[in-house]
């Protein structure tokens, strides 16, 4: 979505609500056509027998999108990291997309706090820095300083983004009918939900604010993750203010000595196994902008900083469960185990080849785990490719023998395995996967996990998983 401050006169056409409805009609029609014709000259190579070039449809598609800002891009980059979601030759041109949209000027920036703050909203800060320090799908970032000296960042959302989101939303189920049209082998239904509920939960920053405060609780004592803490007198469902976490950008270590990025590896996995093992949380989205390093006076790596909670999965404990059971199954070749995981995940009528192909992608995913010696995340794999090799063979048995459908949880849960293990490989760790995940699943015991789960969730005012 093009912000609707965005062209033309900035500050006097955007007090037109005709205009950027107008605007925004244009644009949707403009893109309906451009997607729609790709879709229609792939039912036409279908038509009369010939071949389909991908690679080609891809890259028009590509280019039907391009123009765009905002939420549609983001959704484009999330749908080329989950496997499965569309074809690679897609994921690959997708991926190149810029999901950001260009800043709101100063004085655009002003209005908005106005209307998220009152009239008298400078005077709540020491000091309030009107160029944004970074700029995303949905909104931007500002520093600024709070009456007792804090560092603050504020998270202010662009204006009009639940229309444009639910606007995008439309656009993506007609990408969703080309994928069908091409590969009738995975039932997308649900990945196109669980993208449609995530989305417009990051519009709630109430409930982002919430979701920080669970994850402030999960690592209150933990020298190895820092979390911004949240001002809610200066925050509400569309701006967030929180504390400001200084550090370095988690690719400036790619070249430091390997004990280094070996450090940060470390944080990293347990940023995301320990509150998926203990609490039922995962922090849904991987994107590289989304970490920082924090150093000791001596300028090495400690650990890092967890920023942005827009995108966070909870899960019912029965899922948790099914989890450690797929991992103790595969690692000890019990097929009746590995059946019964798939089971609790709500799979149904799994045949036996539908069985192998899944089984194929879970060792894939818990390979590095199930590996008792120190190792590369994936041995010989590059960044880019880090799971397409598997996803095709899978791909290749769910058309033959499917189609099957992906239950929900699996979206968000694959989307992050995939993008953690794609920062390892960047890191180019080394370790021992192995004894990380089974120091984190040790002490798995589903009641008291439900019960933790519980309290933390309710002390944080978050609504428990069903």
């Amino acid at each position: 979505m093009i912000p609707p401050y965005i062209g033309g006169g900035e500050l006097e056409d955007m007090s037109n609500e005709d205009n950027r409805f107008s605007a925004r009609a244009a644009r949707y029609v403009k893109v309906g056509t451009n997607v729609g014709a790709v879709g229609l000259r792939m039912a036409g190579d279908r038509l009369l027998g010939r071949e389909h070039d991908r690679s080609k449809a891809a890259a028009d598609l590509a280019a039907a999108l391009g123009g765009l800002k905002g939420p549609l891009m983001k959704v484009a980059q999330l749908l080329s990291t989950i496997p499965e979601a569309l074809p690679k030759e897609y994921a690959r041109e997708l991926s190149q997309l810029q999901s950001a949209a260009p800043p709101m000027g100063p004085a655009f920036v002003r209005r908005r706090m106005q209307v998220e703050l009152g009239p008298d909203w400078r005077r709540r800060f020491a000091d309030f820095s009107e160029q944004s320090s970074a700029s995303a799908s949905l909104g931007q970032v500002h520093k600024a300083v709070s009456h007792d000296g804090r560092q603050l960042a504020c998270k202010l959302q662009y204006p009009d983004m639940q229309s444009a989101v639910e606007a995008d939303l439309n656009q993506l189920r007609l990408i969703f009918q080309i994928h069908a049209r091409m590969d009738p082998g995975v039932d997308t239904r649900e990945i196109i939900k669980e993208i449609s509920a995530r989305l417009r939960e990051e519009l709630d920053y109430e409930l982002e604010a919430r979701h920080t405060a669970l994850y402030a609780s999960i690592f209150r004592d933990d020298p190895l993750i820092r979390v911004p803490q949240i001002d809610a007198a200066l925050s509400t469902k569309r701006l967030l203010t929180m504390s400001w976490l200084d550090g370095l950008p988690l690719l400036t270590y790619k070249e430091h000595p390997l004990e280094d990025r070996n450090q940060v590896a470390r944080a990293m996995f347990r940023a995301w196994w320990y509150p998926f093992s203990h609490f039922g949380v995962i922090h849904g989205d991987p994107h590289l902008g989304n970490y920082t390093i924090f150093e000791d006076d001596d300028g090495r790596p400690v650990g890092i900083n967890l920023l942005d909670y827009g995108c966070i999965r909870t899960f019912p404990v029965a899922f948790v469960e099914g989890v450690v059971e797929l991992y103790r199954g595969l690692l000890a070749g019990d097929r009746a185990r590995i059946v019964n995981a798939y089971e609790r995940w709500g799979f149904e009528g799994l045949t036996n080849e539908l069985i192998d192909g899944l089984t194929i992608w879970a060792r894939f995913i818990y390979g590095p785990l199930l590996d008792d010696r120190e190792r590369t995340i994936a041995e010989g794999t590059t960044p880019g490719e880090y799971g397409r090799k598997e996803a095709f063979t899978v791909h290749k048995i769910l058309n033959e023998k499917g189609p099957v459908t992906v239950p929900r949880e699996f979206v968000f849960m694959d989307r992050a395995a995939i993008g953690l293990g794609g920062v390892f490989l960047h890191l180019a760790a080394k370790l021992n996967w192995y004894r990380l995940f089974n120091e984190t699943i040790d002490d798995f015991e589903a009641d008291i996990v439900r019960e933790r789960q519980r309290k933390a969730f309710e002390q944080a005012g978050v609504p428990l998983p069903t």
